[in-house]
Parts: C-alpha cells; sequence; structure tokens
C-alpha cells in the first residue's frame, strides 16, 4: 500500500487533493476493472480509493454512494463522477467520469462490429467468460469489506438483511427499498440518536488517514447563480447534439428517434440497468424493430461481460439499428453514429446530476437527520449489493437459472444440470488468488483472461 502524503485537518482544499496526472492515471487503471456491473464496479473504487491509496474516508465513500443510489442512471459512474469531483474539482469529475465509461464504449463499439461482420465472438466471450469468475471474487471480497466497514450497528445490519431479502424473495422495486431504508435511519435518529452515533465507518483498520477525511469540508458553496449555470451548460451538451442530428437528418430518422428515446430512459433507470432493460428491449424489438430478440440477448450478454456499466448495451441497440435503417448514410457511419449518440444521452446526464447536487449533499452531510437517513440507506446498499452479487453468481456459474415462487415468496434458483465447470474451477482459482495470496486485481484477472481463452485454443 503507497502511504498517502500527509494533509492538515480542516476544510477539503478548493485545488487538487491529489496531484491532476496522478489522479487520470488512478481513473484510467480503474476504468479497466470497471467489469461485473456496479457490484463489480463499486467493489474496484472501494478497494482502489479507499483502502488502498486512502484518498477518500469509508463514511464520505459511503455518503456519496448513498446520494447516487437515490439518482437515475448508472450508480457506479455517478459515484466516480462524485469522487473525481471531490479528488479535483469539475475537471477531475469529468475526467473520472469519462474514463469510467470509455473502455467499455470502445470494448462494446468493436464488439458490435465483429458482430455484423461475423457473428461470432468466441474467442472474445471465452476472454470475458474467464475475467468474469475473477470480478466474483473481487465482489465476494467487496462485499464482505464494506460490510464490515459500514454495518456497525445491529440496526444497520438489519436493515442490510431485509434489504437484502426484499430484493431477493420478495422482489421489492429498488427505490421503495431506498425510502424504506431512508426513513428507518431518520426513525431510529429521532428515536434513540445514539444508534449511530459511532458509527465512523472505518472498521479500525489502523491504516493512515485519508487524504479526503469523513469529517472534512468541502470548499464548494452551493448557490442559485451557480446551479444555473450548471443547469444551463449541461443541458446544452446533453440536448444540442440531439437538435443538430434531427436538424441535418430529419425529425423521423433513425438517429432522432434513438436520440429521444434514450435519453427519456437515461431519466427512469431507477435502481440499476436491470430496471430499465426490460422496457428498453420491449421498445426497440416489438415498437421500433432496431433487432430481433435474440440479438437483443446478445447483446447483453456481451455488455454484462465488458468493463463499464451495463446500461451500455443501450450503444449495441442503436449501434444495430442505425446500420439497418441508416438513411442517406452508409450502413457503417450510420451504426457510429447512432451508437454515438445513444451514449452521449445516455451518460451526459450524469455529470448534470452530480455536478448540481454534489456541493447541496455535501453541505447536509453534517445535517444529523439527512445524515441519518443515508446512513440508513448506506446499509440498504451493503444489501443491494450483495443482492447483485449473487445475481451475477448465479448468472456466471449456471447457464439457465428459474423462478421458485411460493405465495409472495419469488427466488431465483439456479439449475444444478447446468453448473459449468470450467466457470467453477476459474472461481476457485480467483478466490485463492483474492483471498490466500492476496495477489493485485490486475494479475488476477490477467491470469482469469487467459484461463478463459485457453478453454477455447487448447483442444
Amino acid at each position: 500500500m503507497t502511504d498517502p502524503q500527509p494533509v492538515a485537518t480542516g476544510p477539503v482544499p478548493a485545488g487538487d487533493v491529489v496531484p491532476f496526472r496522478q489522479a487520470v492515471r488512478a481513473w484510467f487503471l480503474i476504468s479497466l476493472q470497471t467489469f461485473g456491473g456496479p457490484a463489480g464496479q463499486i467493489a474496484v473504487m472501494q478497494r482502489t480509493l479507499v483502502e488502498e491509496k486512502r484518498w477518500i474516508g469509508q463514511r464520505r465513500f459511503n455518503h456519496a454512494l448513498s446520494y447516487c443510489m437515490l439518482l437515475p442512471g448508472p450508480e457506479a459512474q455517478q459515484l466516480a463522477v462524485y469522487v473525481g469531483w471531490l479528488l479535483n474539482g469539475t475537471r477531475g469529475g469529468l475526467v473520472a467520469g469519462t474514463l469510467f465509461v470509455l473502455p467499455g464504449m470502445l470494448a462494446l463499439l468493436a464488439l458490435s462490429a465483429v458482430y455484423v461482420l461475423w457473428r461470432d465472438t468466441t474467442v472474445v466471450a471465452a476472454l470475458f467468460a474467464g475475467i468474469a469468475p475473477a470480478v466474483l471474487a473481487i465482489v465476494a471480497q467487496a462485499v464482505i469489506r464494506v460490510a464490515r466497514r459500514s454495518l456497525t450497528h445491529p440496526v444497520l445490519v438489519a436493515v442490510a438483511v431485509a434489504a437484502f431479502g426484499a430484493l431477493a424473495l420478495f422482489g421489492v422495486p429498488f427505490p421503495v427499498v431506498v425510502a424504506v431504508a431512508a426513513l428507518i435511519g431518520w426513525t431510529v435518529h429521532r428515536l434513540a440518536p445514539h444508534v449511530f452515533a459511532g458509527s465512523d465507518g472505518h472498521g479500525g483498520d489502523g491504516g493512515p488517514a485519508p487524504l479526503i477525511s469523513d469529517d472534512a469540508l468541502h470548499h464548494a458553496r452551493p448557490s442559485w447563480r451557480s446551479a444555473r449555470r450548471i443547469l444551463a451548460v449541461g443541458l446544452a451538451a446533453w440536448w444540442l447534439p440531439v437538435a443538430a442530428v434531427a436538424l441535418l437528418t430529419g425529425p423521423d430518422s433513425v438517429f432522432t428517434t434513438q436520440g429521444l428515446f434514450f435519453s427519456g430512459t437515461a431519466l427512469v433507470t431507477f435502481g440499476g440497468a436491470y430496471a430499465v432493460l426490460a422496457f428498453v428491449a420491449q421498445r426497440a424489438v416489438e415498437t421500433y424493430a432496431w433487432l430481433s430478440p435474440g440479438e437483443m440477448v446478445r447483446g447483453l450478454a456481451l455488455a454484462e461481460t465488458t468493463p463499464g456499466p451495463l446500461i451500455m448495451v443501450v450503444q449495441f441497440v442503436a449501434f444495430l439499428g442505425a446500420y439497418r435503417d441508416p438513411g442517406a448514410l452508409t450502413p457503417w457511419a450510420g451504426a457510429l453514429l447512432g451508437a454515438l449518440l445513444t451514449t452521449w444521452v445516455t451518460f451526459v446526464p450524469c455529470f448534470l446530476f452530480i455536478f448540481l447536487g454534489a456541493p447541496h449533499v455535501e453541505r447536509l452531510r453534517h445535517n444529523t437527520a439527512v445524515g441519518a437517513a443515508l446512513t440508513g440507506i448506506t446499509a440498504a446498499v451493503v444489501g443491494v449489493i450483495a443482492n447483485l452479487a449473487l445475481y451475477f453468481a448465479e448468472h456466471t456459474l449456471f447457464t439457465r437459472t428459474s423462478i421458485w415462487a411460493w405465495g409472495p415468496f419469488g427466488v431465483r434458483l439456479p439449475d444444478p444440470g447446468t453448473l459449468s465447470p470450467v466457470a467453477l474451477a476459474i472461481t476457485v482459482a480467483a478466490l485463492l488468488m483474492t483471498f490466500a495470496l492476496k495477489w493485485p486485481m490486475l494479475r488476477i484477472l490477467g491470469v482469469c483472461a487467459l484461463l478463459g481463452v485457453g478453454t477455447v485454443v487448447l483442444p
């Protein structure tokens, strides 16, 4: 572990908390490891920023994550923007959020082209099939560590368990789980304020103090003038490309339709991509006929095994739709325009939400009632991550699952006969490398990727 340079306690400085070049390098390395959906992505940032580099305290990290969980869109990418903003201001947030999605965007763009040309991604699929078990081990480690550091009172443990059960057994909508957790946190604070008094979020690991401590004040002061400026710039960046495309290709072109449709979906993706993908699939397949049901499934599989947020699957959808109906453009030019425009309107709102809300959220950290509500959400987030980890494990180790229902209960159970011996073997190896050998994350991912390719290349 690299010891951070000591800093004085007090307000977070107005400049860079860490050298900007060093931060860019760190975010680039994080972006290469963002496999496994939100659980894996949060795990990577937790391990890198909180534990290894000690750039941000655990409670500060949890506070930011709780806010991001309340927003529409990919919460892990928004968390990257938030922490980047804390470390290096606006440019830090822009770099962190952009790098977070860039590798996945480029990888899925290339795989979309490969699919159109050859319809065969066997070796690529094998590569990511090796990476998935490695991510499973990393997520397991993250769930344990986040739980140990965040669940500092039996009430918080109960909230985490209840959140997991509500999602895994009853299929309660994610926004309801978050709202109830916030209400529980606020109620406990009102009735028994001593319960959360000792929750420091450090877990007693004995490491050096983080550069951004849990109690440091941020220099940013929210104001209506600043909010209006951010809103004006953000809305212009979001909608001007859509307007330009509509002007150049016509209001009824596939590009205009995709820009408007995916701008709308960016506002309703509460609870992560899974909450909105059914709606996207239904409209893309049945209403717009951009792709077939089987292609939607294959696109989702590619998005699940490439770095970055799962919602990136919309790029694959737009690529195929625009390739098949490019209008006056060539198919490849149309596909590229559709994919890039869709990616733009999907992720630009995330920056707007963070830059607009983060200064206010920072000021609310010392409001005990709001802090208690967010503490409840943080506990629920542990259950959410555990539920996502279970979902990821089922789909990594088994090829088929089914829903077992009994009254109000509904449990997704894997089919034991579809257990993948290769995935199980690589998972065991990844767990040994993670917990016993304590190898660095990039080395684990590299070894597991080679093991995955070896299952296809070797006879």
